[in-house]
């Protein structure tokens, strides 16, 4: 047994769980700084203690800082990212002992985790903190956030005092009637005088409706195009690319100040913008300008005018002889295809639900009706008691999201629910321009709060709501439709499911950024 040991092991019968002197005599060699490449002719056993050996040298050598010196660091790397750090002399960790501590190594660093980043949406990135990347909305119950947007906005409005405190982050503001005086004081000539009209109409609700302040809106900035006058020596359509783009930010800012846009309206300045980075580069001034005012008059005619006419035309395929239609509120789309079906001789009769304080099913009520349709005007309340006789929902629709839910006017919810319950088809009809890409599970993140004293405009009663301690008014614009509540979407691609609704922005899509 002892003729076969290994040359390096004591004997056969020594004890496992010591080392051998081989391994012994490594360890103190490599503490004496012994050459570490030896170790590629040790064995397993010899290269463990090798290992071992090696971290505790490091270990030995790593000095420690103590809880003052890790959180001294840290403060100064945080000064170092708000801009606003110390002198270096003055920033420097301080030791307490500095001859009772071992000086540290060269390659020795901090136990200290590094300061982040700048993420997109930092001061850093050049995005306004709040604003985030583009398609975010303003967080207005961020103070920091709010702060730094007043001092770029192109309109100053009061903030509404008394807010239900689930929608402070949405924008509402008190009923001004300063805004045409404030807008008379500006000496600057940021936004154009059609521009300016147009966020008035919008603040004071005299443009409503997807498709009329969409189509405003693009003729508005047609308007701008046309008028637009680059600096010296930059009159081509490259150099219009690079300037209009810029022009057209305060103006922008300006409308979402009146008005919060729709989803109709940001997808119409997102096509804009496309078409203004793309323009070729050899046309002169004049063609560019009328290149995008053709385009721009192409997008009104083709995604609305004429979208509304072939929806009109699929959804009155859908309404047959002795049908009992019920609508809500008032859309564009909805009402040609009742006016287009009665044209076409067939024999129905119309629901028309409303509700308080728009009361928007009037309008179309009066149109419905002076075509000699047979109508039932009721209130949204009444809404269970007629839901038994009715054949087919009717709906508009504000955008279609692409999970397949529905953003319409407050209420639209509470009748698609209604109707399943009864079993009744939903058919919403919705121009595929209002597709977005969000998806959003309830009305509560995103959605736009009305004037609260349109809600107590006939009840005496409430007319000095402000002055109660607790009480505090909501009126919401918009809801959120689920999915499971809809039958049909009626678009000018033809029918489709809810579950399509991704199919057609992903094809939408490639159409835009040609």
């Amino acid at each position: 047994c002892l003729s076969r040991a290994p040359p390096y092991s004591n004997s056969c019968s020594r004890d496992p769980g010591l080392p051998s002197r081989r391994v012994q005599t490594l360890r103190v060699s490599f503490a004496e700084n012994a050459d570490p490449s030896q170790a590629e002719t040790l064995s397993k056993a010899e290269r463990k203690a090798l290992w071992e050996a090696q971290n505790a040298q490091k270990a030995g050598e790593k000095q420690k800082l103590s809880k003052a010196e890790r959180r001294e660091i840290q403060e100064k790397q945080r000064a170092a990212k708000a801009g606003t750090e110390e002198p270096e002399a003055a920033a420097a960790p301080k030791q307490k002992d500095p001859a009772s501590k071992p000086a540290k190594s060269e390659n020795q660093t901090p136990n200290v985790q590094p300061a982040k980043s700048a993420q997109p949406g930092d001061a850093a990135s050049g995005n306004a903190p709040g604003k985030g990347s583009a398609g975010t909305r303003l967080q207005h119950d961020d103070p920091k956030a709010m702060a730094k947007a007043k001092r770029n906005q192109a309109l100053h409005r009061t903030e509404m005092q008394k807010k239900v405190p689930w929608f402070s982050h949405l924008p509402q503001y008190e009923r001004e009637a300063s805004l045409s005086a404030q807008l008379a004081e500006r000496t600057d000539n940021d936004i154009h005088p059609e521009v300016l009209k147009l966020g008035l109409k919008l603040a004071d609700w005299l443009i409503v409706g997807g498709n009329a302040r969409t189509e405003a809106m693009l003729k508005a900035f047609s308007k701008v195009i046309m008028d637009y006058n680059p600096p010296k020596d930059h009159e081509t359509g490259a150099d219009m690319s690079r300037h209009l783009d810029t022009r057209l930010k305060p103006m922008i800012s300006y409308l979402v100040a009146c008005r919060p846009l729709c989803i109709g309206m940001g997808n119409a300045i997102r096509w804009l913008k496309g078409k203004i980075a793309h323009l070729p580069p050899t046309l002169s001034l004049d063609d560019a300008k009328q290149h995008l005012h053709e385009q721009m008059e192409g997008y009104v005619t083709e995604k609305i005018v004429f979208a509304d006419r072939i929806i009109s035309k699929h959804a009155a395929a859908k309404i047959n002889n002795n049908d009992v239609i019920l609508v809500y509120a008032r859309s564009m789309a909805v009402e040609a295809a009742i006016l287009r079906a009665h044209k076409e001789g067939t024999t129905f009769r119309v629901i028309v639900v409303d509700s308080r304080p728009k009361m928007e099913g009037k309008q179309l009520l009066d149109r419905v009706s002076a075509a000699g349709v047979a109508c039932t005007y009721i209130m949204i309340n009444s809404l269970s008691f007629v839901m038994k006789e009715v054949t087919k929902v009717f709906l508009g629709a504000s955008a279609m999201l692409a999970n397949g839910n529905v953003i319409s006017r407050v209420g639209t919810a509470s009748v698609a629910m209604m109707a399943r319950q009864y079993k009744v088809p939903v058919l919403v009809c919705c121009e595929t321009y209002k597709f977005s890409e969000k998806v959003m599970l309830d009305s509560i993140c995103n959605n736009e709060l009305g004037d609260p004293d349109e809600l107590v405009a006939s009840n005496n009663t409430l007319a000095d709501w402000r002055d109660v301690k607790d009480m505090k008014l909501l009126n919401l614009v918009y809801d959120l439709t689920p999915a499971e509540s809809l039958t049909l979407v009626i678009t000018e691609l033809g029918y489709l499911p809810p579950s399509s609704v991704p199919v057609v922005i992903r094809e939408y899509r490639k159409e835009v950024t040609l």
